[in-house]
């Protein structure tokens, strides 16, 4: 496999970001812009797939549309000809991998969606571990140039273990119950000490919520059970309060 000096020193970009402790949403993100440049590739998606709800969620994008991707949210992805069998794959993979693009460009997925945002030759890359999906890269050319070559999916496979390493640290640092609490906290429920674990770090009720697979309107209850608890009014108080 041959690389220009521009690749080798985006590989070596993408490896020393991978290393780095950032947050998961980061690792996605800076992994886009590093990718796209590295493949010569001009869109990219990325999504977290939500077992619960059997939906992808937590999107991120470069170069498409908001709009048209929380269509994809809402409806698209449940009307997704190529995503489902890509999904299954432990390497890198093309859309043309599971769907002729003479078939895709019929569906109403290609016609409505994709093609919105001038997305033709499309690669994805899944983050599995221990049979968890943390993420994934969906990386896209427009029809003006050609298909990813094999050595380009070669490249994205080499970087997946360094990929799903850094998704899974993320994650790991963000688990309740990684994180301490003075023994106040036993007079809490725990769910309760689970979502004022997460308080401590600064995640919004959307965020908690989304982190404990629970609704926003339960993250309040539980943060109103242990103000009460704990004998205070605020959030602040509440680190205060529990912090060792």
């Amino acid at each position: 496999m041959y690389l220009t000096g521009k690749q080798t020193t985006l590989l070596g970009q993408i490896m020393q970001t991978l290393a780095e402790p950032h947050e998961e949403t980061e690792i996605r993100e800076i992994m886009g812009d590093l990718v796209m440049q590295l493949l010569g590739a001009q869109y990219y998606a990325s999504f977290v797939w939500q077992p619960g709800s059997q939906s992808f969620a937590q999107p991120i994008q470069i170069n498409m549309d908001p709009l048209n991707l929380r269509a994809y949210e809402s409806y698209y992805q449940f009307h997704d000809p190529i995503t489902p069998l890509m999904q299954r794959y432990q390497v890198a993979v093309r859309a043309t991998d599971v769907l002729a693009i003479d078939e895709l460009k019929k569906t109403e997925f290609f016609n409505d969606f994709l093609n919105k945002d001038g997305l033709y030759w499309g690669v994805n890359l899944y983050a599995w571990h221990q049979g968890q999906n943390l993420g994934d890269m969906r990386i896209w050319r427009d029809k003006r140039r050609d298909n990813f070559t094999p050595d380009e999916m070669r490249l994205l496979d080499m970087l997946q273990p360094a990929f799903v390493t850094a998704l899974a640290r993320a994650q790991r640092a963000h688990q309740p119950e990684s994180l301490t609490l003075n023994t106040l906290s036993q007079r809490l429920t725990t769910r309760e000490q689970d979502t004022a674990r997460l308080v401590m770090i600064g995640m919004t009720d959307k965020e908690i919520a989304r982190s404990l697979a629970i609704s926003t309107t339960t993250v309040r209850t539980h943060l109103e059970n242990a103000f009460r608890k704990v004998g205070v009014s605020n959030r602040a108080a509440l680190v205060h309060k529990l912090r060792p």
